[in-house]
Parts: C-alpha cells; sequence; structure tokens
C-alpha cells in the first residue's frame, strides 16, 4: 500500500467519522428535546455522558467497518 493511500483513506475516515457523530448527535439532541445532555454533563450525571460515549464509540464503529 502507497503512503498516499494511507493519507487518502485516513481523511476518508475522519470525514467520514466527522458527519456521523454530527448528525448522531444531532439526531439525539432532536429526539430527546426537554433534556440538555451538555449541561447534565457539566453537572457531573454521569449517565448522560455514558450515553453521549456509548454514541459516539457506535458511530466510530460503524464507520470503521463501512471504510
Amino acid at each position: 500500500m502507497c503512503s498516499s493511500d494511507v493519507i487518502g483513506w485516513a481523511l476518508t475516515a475522519s470525514i467520514g467519522f466527522s458527519l456521523g457523530i454530527s448528525i448522531a448527535l444531532t439526531v439525539f439532541d432532536k429526539m430527546t428535546p426537554h433534556i440538555n445532555q451538555w449541561s447534565e454533563i457539566k453537572a457531573g450525571n454521569y449517565g448522560a455522558s455514558l450515553i453521549i460515549t456509548s454514541i459516539i464509540i457506535m458511530i466510530g464503529l460503524i464507520v470503521y467497518r463501512v471504510i
């Protein structure tokens, strides 16, 4: 594998990951309109932080499998 191929796939993965995370978190925010997850995380709510973390990890795994 050429080094330019590696750089190309790294760029593709980073763009896909950033788009996937932004779309997933936007959809999650729209699905829970009465809860402000970010203020809950700042207040120390570990449950809210685990939900956000699991969304990020799962989208990362999906992007990894697709690419």
